[in-house]
């Protein structure tokens, strides 16, 4: 969606895929200033790891606590500094308006998943006034952490650990769990039937229908797939490290010819 992006726009730019390993990070970042990047984009595990190997955060990325775009620029004394951001937090709120047309001030919320993308949606869902929020995590006391964290930042928000026993309004699943062919859902409808909610987001882009959105979509659900996060935060990382507005629509055209075929 970059190299689309960038071809647009007439910049002579390019974008490379490279895998790292964790324990190789830093190297990675280093050497990509080295060699004059003009920034990078990280995803899992990297996000919370990068925090400590950056230079400087900005207002999002201490706000959420995770990094998942460095900009490498140059300081006044001729220095190339690293300054991470993250664009996650704020593409998930406009995906869910503009995907399942919900604003989230007031609304019920079911997260699933307490891992980095989980606790950056949980801070975000509560820095947007949900009326509630509830954590499930398989290690219970990761949700727990998190619940204290927004009980200390956000204490207008009821935060509970567990399924929610009423309706809820949105399902957001921030697990991993249906990237596989052979994984479950996420969600045990033995605790919490889909019939309680009337949509659900999966973070997941590909498939393009998980498990938990076929079920979802049987239940009645308003459903909708990761790829409007992915194309949002991919639109906010370009506008850091161009300075220029994303092409949207064409990234978008990109990423379902890429991801599906079409």
């Amino acid at each position: 969606m970059h190299n689309a992006a960038f071809a647009a726009l007439g910049l002579n730019w390019r974008y490379f895929a490279f895998e790292v390993d964790p324990k190789n990070l830093r190297a990675a970042i280093e050497g990509a200033r080295a060699m004059h990047f003009a920034g990078l984009n990280l995803t899992v595990p990297h996000k919370l790891l990068a925090v400590d190997m950056v230079d400087e955060l900005d207002a999002s990325a201490k706000m959420w606590g995770a990094v998942n775009t460095i900009k490498f620029e140059t300081g006044k004394d001729g220095k190339t500094f690293a300054r991470g951001s993250n664009t996650d937090a704020d593409a998930m709120v406009s995906s869910l308006l503009d995907e399942l047309q919900i604003e989230l001030r007031g609304k019920k919320v079911l997260l699933l998943g307490g891992g980095g993308a989980g606790r950056t949606a949980a801070l975000k869902l509560a820095a947007e006034n949900v009326a509630e929020l509830f954590l499930v995590n398989r290690t219970v006391s990761k949700a727990e952490e998190i619940a204290g964290e927004i009980n200390k930042q956000f204490p207008s928000v009821t935060i509970s650990v567990g399924y929610p026993k009423s309706n809820v309004d949105l399902v957001l699943n921030a697990t991993s769990l249906g990237l596989k062919p052979e994984d479950g859902s996420p969600l045990d409808e033995k605790q919490f039937s889909l019939k309680q909610t009337r949509a659900v987001y999966d973070m997941i882009y590909k498939p393009a229908e998980t498990k938990l959105l076929v079920a979802a979509k049987a239940a009645g659900c308003k459903t909708a797939n990761g790829i409007g996060m992915l194309v949002q935060q991919g639109a906010k990382a370009f506008k850091i490290l161009t300075g220029q507005p994303a092409p949207v629509a064409v990234m978008r055209r990109a990423v379902e010819g890429s991801v599906y075929g079409i």
